[in-house]
């Protein structure tokens, strides 16, 4: 299958500057990761700077890099905003009037790398990039606060050559928030009663086996796997600093680069790893 040996490979990222309204307490009392604690500005700024020279240098990405938006403090959230998948980009929120000009901007860009572009026209379906699991064989969407059964078959729609399931999430946590892909055939699953039951949701979804590594700290297991060249595998994870029991787990993976990264300062806004960045992978012209 050939979306299978492009699993992992990418050639552009999308992201957003933080503004300064980043971590209002009106938006961080809404957060599922961190609760009403208050944003680090300066310090949210140099995690944006490593995680965008990650990409850029470790990478090897063409980073395109939007600007803040200050009257919506959680834009820099842009892998909330579209579904990415081959030539094909769903975009999750495109009727909603407060957001217009933000996913706006990233519609122009996906358009400009000639990605086709579909959009969620039903108003009564909700979608959000992070409850969209992809494992490079078959879709998992989340149902939970943010997303429901509409959205999910908005997916299905755009991505029709794809299995779609459905998995129930619980509470204000989006299906990324404590799983994600370390490679085709490996699943990065928390601890927690809830990222248990939705593993076995989805292995009982699916007639593919796939491998599970689990990480102590549900947060943790929001990772971005890449591949550089035919062999050269790159795990980013949160780093020891934050989920020091964690990391060891990782090391489980045969011969791949592991690159830590921060992003407590978005957590307290319920962002993740893959929340900060749209991964698209664009064939080369000829």
């Amino acid at each position: 299958m050939a979306s299978v040996s492009s699993f992992g490979k990418y050639t552009h990222a999308i992201v957003r500057c933080i503004p300064s309204s980043f971590g209002t307490a009106e938006t961080a009392a809404d957060a599922s990761d961190g609760g009403a604690e208050p944003v680090d500005l300066a310090k949210a700024h140099r995690q944006y700077g490593v995680y965008t020279g990650i990409l850029r240098q470790k990478l090897g990405l063409q980073v395109i890099e939007l600007a803040a938006d200050e009257g919506l403090p959680c834009s820099t959230l842009v892998g909330d905003l579209a579904v990415i998948q081959g030539d094909t980009a769903l975009l999750t929120r495109p009727w909603v009037p407060s957001r217009r000009d933000e996913i706006s901007s990233v519609k122009k860009v996906l358009e400009e790398l000639k990605l086709r572009v579909v959009e969620v026209t039903d108003e009564g379906a909700t979608l959000d990039g992070s409850d969209v699991l992809f494992t490079g064989r078959e879709f998992f969407v989340g149902i939970s606060k943010w997303t429901n059964h509409r959205g999910a078959e908005m997916v299905a729609d755009a991505f029709r050559d794809f299995a779609v399931s459905t998995v129930p999430v619980s509470g204000t946590l989006h299906l990324r928030s404590f799983c994600s892909m370390a490679g085709s055939e490996t699943v990065v699953i928390g601890s927690s009663d809830v990222a248990k039951k939705a593993m076995k949701t989805m292995e009982q979804l699916t007639d593919h086996h796939y491998e599970t590594l689990t990480v102590p700290d549900d947060p943790a297991a929001n990772c971005i796997y890449a591949r550089l060249g035919q062999k050269s595998s790159v795990l980013l994870h949160r780093s020891a600093e934050e989920y020091p029991n964690s990391v060891q787990p990782f090391q489980k993976l045969p011969d791949y680069t592991l690159i830590p990264a921060a992003c407590t300062e978005v957590a307290k806004l319920g962002g993740t790893l893959s929340s900060c960045s749209l991964l698209i992978n664009k064939k080369l012209e000829i």
